[in-house]
């Protein structure tokens, strides 16, 4: 059974810096969660807010609003904001510290780790709760470094990158998975950042806390685990910020440790800079299209898109626009599904479709 779960995204519910817990929102195999902590807000139904279908989540004004409104205390509490500032205020810690005396165990996603927090361990302590920091790295000794292995996959490998950090490349990455799966196809999601890990993907680890000289293997080491456990026909693998952003090196950790046969290129056409460095303008998709390929000596082999500040019919129409100018199949995932992506990669890696017509057989 899944984990009941009540998750914290105080002002930032739809916005960028909630991609957390708009991501748990949409998708979660391991949480069930049953509201949203965001006063500005309170009252909506959280699916219906973020992609204009109801999912039965509330959104409440405060914590004990919702503890008052809910049949049952959640069994954990997590905290769904990923800002580059990562470190809590006063009345998020307040927020943190009510939810551990009200007997909810504390999941966290930052790189600011809470079960090293003097004041979160006594409390967690005190109540028996725990606490769980997603992105906290094994020992140096549970590391893996690169081995070269990856290099011998015949088995597809995917990722998708984008051209900015929080612009929907694990959404679209899992969306995937989802679709390929309905297809009969055996696909793996290989999560590389704490969402993914919160929404129950059994492979990955957060590399953005790794030092370099293990980011690279444990990508690497994701993969042949689930090769190993799984057999899948293919791979997707979750990409972060993006190849030419100059604050992150993720991407490349993911480009050596997957060395992906192919890429799909997630990218917001309204977004003029990057979100957490205004000063800085995104690149075009041309550039980046141009940086991966000749990066990774993989192709780009679709466009997908991010629907932020555009109507439906921008939509429709970069979509077009983007097909025509840059040869590539175009889709947003949350607007219009993944069919164009699925046939695209049964077109370019036949033994796929061949796997489908065996299920369809059978």
């Amino acid at each position: 059974m899944k984990i009941t779960a009540l998750v914290y995204s105080e002002n930032e519910l739809g916005q960028i810096d909630g991609k957390v817990a708009n991501g748990l929102i949409r998708y979660s195999e391991k949480y069930q969660i049953v509201g949203v902590v965001d006063s500005t807000k309170k009252g909506l139904d959280a699916g219906e807010y973020l992609d204009g279908i109801k999912n039965g989540i509330p959104v409440f004004g405060s914590l004990h609003d919702a503890i008052e409104s809910l049949d049952t205390i959640p069994e954990c509490f997590i905290y769904g904001i990923a800002s580059l500032e990562s470190f809590l205020s006063k009345d998020q810690r307040k927020v943190i510290i009510q939810a551990m005396k009200m007997g909810m165990n504390i999941v966290n996603g930052l790189p600011e780790y809470f079960s090293e927090d003097k004041e979160f361990a006594k409390t967690a302590d005190k109540y028996g709760v725990s606490i769980n920091d997603i992105r906290k790295p094994p020992s140096r000794k549970d590391l893996h470094i690169y081995s070269g292995r990856i290099r011998y996959v015949k088995t597809p490998i995917i990722s998708v990158f984008g051209t900015d950090c929080a612009v929907g490349k694990r959404t679209t990455a899992v969306k995937l998975v989802e679709a390929l799966t309905l297809e009969g196809i055996n696909a793996v999601f290989i999560s590389t950042g704490q969402t993914g890990l919160l929404q129950g993907s059994k492979y990955g680890i957060a590399i953005d806390v790794l030092s370099s000289g293990y980011s690279t293997g444990e990508v690497e080491n994701a993969i042949l685990e689930a090769l190993e456990n799984e057999n899948p026909d293919i791979i997707v693998v979750e990409g972060q910020g993006a190849l030419s952003h100059p604050a992150f090196t993720s991407s490349c950790a993911i480009v050596r440790g997957a060395l992906p046969h192919a890429f799909m290129l997630q990218h917001p056409p309204k977004r003029v800079n990057h979100c957490d460095y205004p000063e800085i303008p995104m690149p075009s998709l041309e550039s980046e299209i141009d940086l991966i390929e000749s990066f990774s000596k993989s192709r780009v082999i679709a466009i997908t898109l991010n629907h932020e500040d555009m109507t439906d019919e921008e939509v429709n129409e970069t979509v077009i626009e983007y097909e025509n100018k840059h040869m590539l199949p175009t889709t947003d995932v949350l607007k219009h599904g993944c069919d164009k992506l699925v046939s695209h990669l049964f077109k370019l890696f036949p033994k796929l479709s061949q796997k489908r017509r065996l299920h369809v057989n059978s």
